[in-house]
């Protein structure tokens, strides 16, 4: 910085300028500086786990710079430099006078006024006005004479006043343009020129924070490296296509290629010595208004315009009966005209049937299953509960035998009473500190198959019901269980209960833990050479150890098994509530089939399924938000996915970070939730580490372990504060605080970050953690300073000796004599409508139950006995009652246990009933 006393007036009379505009912007933007606590750029940048998500605030830390006089301006915009690279804007053009004004060491206010009218545009909010912008990649090889000004000026020519417009982002490097889609969401398509591309690796500060960069970029630049030449567009359009395959993208080349697989991934292709640029343009535009098509949503906004006369249901329609209430008139006012418009029970008009769709919801359900990778998608508006019973009752006869989780989804538990299957429990693993459950260990599920498989029932097993991912974040590797499954039973069906993870699908890292993405990633691994080969190869060494022997069995459970692609059918069904995690109101949720028999197999039954459970009457509105959320995704999931993990990591940090909340309460990290032998590929202990810095949770996603965490569940242990779970959500959080949450455990609550979470509700969730610790710490002072004797004895209870979690017993042998149990199966359904009649059962107090249990006798239960928490069914309708689940009610000590009245006792079977 130049030290002549005019220079030093200046730029005083420039900061005090810069810091009033300063203070004017971050009153209109308050998240711009949530994390920037830092006044040092470079340490604040490298403090964001996607450094960048945070573009506007780094951009006022270099304005902070100027204004300061910092010699380490040049540096930081050195930094920025190097991923702006990837924007469309500020664009090459700005960059570049920034550059050139930084060393002139500019006096004027130019350099100021550049800086800081990028941070105001970056901060910025959405604009919810046309033209919507967008940014187009293309990507050039280093023999290409165009530069990114040439395409910029070109495409520009090309577009006219549409209701989309965009700009250019260019680069010439295989890696780079790996980087541009993984840094840059607001990329929306893809050009690639046929060119030589150089495969180089990449280095500097973003690699550090970017994305999966191992498995999302290294890999395909080292596989590009070792093919020909003349292959590396190939690899390139399967990368590109594999890491956001929402992009579409076009190729400008002067060859003919004779793959199909790769004649599907590209839109279009040019050619290069031809005028394009009008022809490129038009098909950008109409590609993407395809992604932005909604088609039931659009179709009721114009139904709900037209004058309709209504001589059927509903009085509610188009606000009839409100209009004419004088006294409910409120109702209409709360929720607005539209809304009464579009409802509406008509399917014509340009309206269409659920139960039996041939127009709108026809197409709205062909693009979702686009979008969520699915082969077919069902839309239900009732809820993943619904959508549950539909695909077991589509699947599953009376005496199949579905391999399930205990602590499943109650709706599971219902759906086999429903169909008459007979669900074989699986225990997941137990996590008695905390009072839940991890997963099923795959080590169990492959036993619990050869068991079947050794007396000559494999053929009865038709289905595993896993959930992924669980309440508290635990992830299944889905592509594994598969895999292993099919080795022992080529047609096995899989539901994949994902009423928690929609969003997964729409990152490269989340989604290949997905059912869908795991299903089409395994359809293509069958038809590959080199996996076949290494099939084989298994088949060859250990194909023999198949068998119905059960020492050879001993050995399988310790070998990583592989199905024959020959025999292996992929039968993979999702259920997902998409309300939960993505825009959709409540109860809209979705069934993503991936099922090589579906088509000329179970459509039929399937479809008799949905018909059963499917209102005749479905909500107009559920569907429509179904329609726009599917479309939001496709045009915004990646972003807004990035942000969520983004938000989830920087609420671990702050908690880890700060010794004052550290000493009441803790999140909950990976080797708090899941074992070390289920993580034994990639090691990882922690998300955050003891210090509160941040490790990359990819590194544990991409590996092989059988257990992952979700980053976005955040579970805060509240032991150490002697506070239960459902006093911190009601006392403290909800009175205290206005937060809500719904998940606790007895020491626990659960937070979680979803697409709608935003920067400054996460820093009012720290914040008002911050006041919890205040006003604990008050009262604990004023209370002795932890003395008291009852607040060391809750605190005990809390934190040591929990009760212990009880596995699943067995069913009654009454309910087991036509099933031949090996496993733990059982007529569930018998057991469930026996109980109807009262006079089959009694009631006992559960002091009475443990006495009669500890001298031998058989108790079976009549009801699914649901303690909330932990939420799910202890007892089944037939199952055993053992001493080590009355001691678990006991202990648990909480007041919500559906099936279980505490004046009357526990509902039983009388003895004589059960005589067999």
């Amino acid at each position: 910085m130049s030290e002549t006393p005019p220079v030093t007036t200046r730029r005083r009379s420039i900061g005090s300028v810069s810091r009033a505009k300063l203070l004017r912007w971050t009153t209109q933007h308050p998240t711009a500086f949530t994390w920037c606590e830092s006044e040092d750029f470079m340490e604040a940048a490298k403090d964001h786990y996607f450094s960048n998500m945070q573009r506007p605030s780094l951009w006022l830390c270099l304005e902070r710079y100027l204004t300061d006089g910092n010699d380490r301006a040049v540096e930081a915009f050195e930094y920025l430099e190097d991923f702006e690279q990837y924007f469309g804007f500020p664009g090459p053009i700005r960059m570049a006078r920034i550059k050139e004004l930084l060393a002139e060491n500019d006096p004027s206010n130019d350099l100021m006024e550049s800086v800081h009218e990028v941070g105001e545009q970056l901060g910025k909010p959405p604009k919810h006005e046309k033209p919507y912008e967008f940014e187009v990649l293309v990507v050039s090889g280093i023999g290409e004479s165009q530069s990114e000004l040439d395409w910029q000026e070109n495409m520009c020519q090309s577009q006219d006043a549409s209701e989309m417009k965009y700009s250019i982002v260019f680069v010439r490097r295989f890696v780079k343009a790996l980087v541009a889609i993984l840094v840059n969401p607001k990329i929306q398509s893809v050009i690639l020129i046929d060119n030589f591309y150089e495969c180089t690796e990449l280095d500097g500060p973003l690699v550090d924070n970017l994305l999966g960069y191992d498995l999302l970029v290294s890999s395909w630049q080292q596989k590009a490296k070792a093919g020909p030449s003349h292959a590396v567009i190939h690899c390139l359009i399967a990368a590109i296509k594999g890491i956001r395959p929402e992009l579409d993208m076009f190729l400008i080349t002067d060859r003919i290629s004779e793959s199909t697989e790769l004649s599907s991934m590209v839109r279009r292709t040019f050619f290069p010595n031809e005028e394009f640029h009008h022809e490129l343009n038009a098909a950008i535009l109409g590609c993407l208004q395809q992604r932005t098509r909604t088609p039931f949503f659009s179709a009721l906004t114009n139904y709900a315009k037209r004058p309709i006369g209504v001589f059927h249901a509903l009085a509610i329609s188009r606000g009839s009966s409100l209009l004419k209430s004088h006294w409910v008139y409120e109702f209409l006012n709360f929720y607005g005209v539209n809304l009464f418009n579009a409802e509406s029970s008509a399917t014509c008009g340009g309206l269409d049937s659920l139960l039996d769709p041939t127009g709108c919801i026809k197409v709205a359900q062909e693009l979702a299953a686009v979008a969520f990778q699915a082969q077919h998608t069902l839309f239900v508006t009732n809820g993943t509960s619904t959508a549950n019973k539909i695909v077991h009752q589509g699947l599953l006869c009376p005496q199949d035998i579905v391999l399930v989780d205990r602590d499943c989804h109650k709706s599971h538990h219902y759906g086999f009473v429903h169909c008459g299957a007979l669900p074989s429990y699986l225990d997941a693993y137990p996590l008695h500190d905390f009072s839940m459950y991890g997963g099923v260990s795959l080590r169990d599920i492959k036993k619990r198959l050869l068991t079947y498989k050794q007396y000559g029932m494999l053929h009865q097993v038709k289905m595993l019901c896993l959930t992924n991912c669980t309440f508290d974040g635990i992830v299944y590797n889905v592509i594994r269980v598969i895999e292993e499954c099919l080795a022992i039973k080529p047609d096995l069906c899989f539901l994949w209960d994902e009423a928690w993870f929609a969003y997964a699908g729409f990152n490269p890292v989340l989604g290949r833990r997905t059912a869908m993405g795991a299903a089409r990633l395994l359809a293509k691994m069958f038809t590959m050479s080199e996996y076949k080969a290494q099939c084989n190869s298994f088949h060859r060494d250990h194909g023999h150890l198949l068998t119905d022997n059960p020492a050879d069995h001993e050995k399988l459970l310790e070998t990583r098994l592989y199905p024959d692609p020959s025999k292996a059918v992929l039968r993979v069904y999702s259920t997902q509530s998409i309300h939960k995690s993505l825009t959709a109101f409540r109860q809209g949720s979705m069934i993503h089939v991936f099922d090589q028999r579906f088509k000329g197999g179970t459509e039929l039954s399937f479809h008799e399924a949905y018909y059963a459970h499917t209102s005749t009457s479905p909500n107009y509105q559920i569907l429509a938000s179904l329609d726009v959320g599917r479309s939001q995704m496709q045009l915004e999931g990646f972003e807004f996915v990035l942000e969520s993990l983004e938000h989830a990591m920087q609420l671990r940090k702050a908690v880890g970070r700060s010794p004052n909340m550290g000493k009441w309460f803790s999140f909950l990290d990976v080797d708090d939730l899941i074992p070390k032998e289920f993580r034994t590929d990639s090691g990882v202990e922690r998300y955050v580490d003891h210090e509160g810095n941040c490790t990359r949770f990819e590194t544990a996603w991409m590996s092989d372990d059988e257990f992952v965490l979700d980053p976005t569940r955040l579970t805060l242990f509240t032991g150490r504060m002697g506070v239960n779970g459902h006093q911190f959500k009601v006392d403290w959080l909800m009175d205290k605080c206005s937060i809500q949450v719904n998940k606790t455990s007895r020491n626990s609550v659960l937070f979680q970050t979803n697409i709608g979470t935003t920067y400054s509700s996460v820093a009012y969730l720290i914040q008002s953690l911050r006041k919890c610790v205040h006003l604990f710490q008050e009262e604990i002072t004023n209370t002795g300073g932890g003395e008291d004797l009852r607040w060391k004895l809750q605190v005990a209870n809390l934190t040591t000796n929990p009760p212990v979690l009880p596995n699943f017993t067995a069913f009654h042998p009454y309910f087991t004599r036509s099933t031949g149990a090996v496993g733990t199966e059982g007529d569930m359904r018998m057991a469930y409508y026996l109980a109807f009649a009262d006079e089959n059962c009694e009631y006992v107090s559960l002091s009475e139950a443990h006495e009669r249990v500890a001298k031998g006798e058989a108790l079976a239960g009549t009801t699914f006995t649901i303690p909330y928490p932990p939420g799910f069914p202890i007892i089944v309708p037939g199952q055993l009652v053992s001493a080590a689940i009355l001691d678990f009610i006991i202990k648990l000590d909480v007041k919500e246990i559906h099936g279980f009245t505490p004046e009357y006792g526990l509902r039983v079977f009388k003895a004589a009933v059960l005589k067999y």
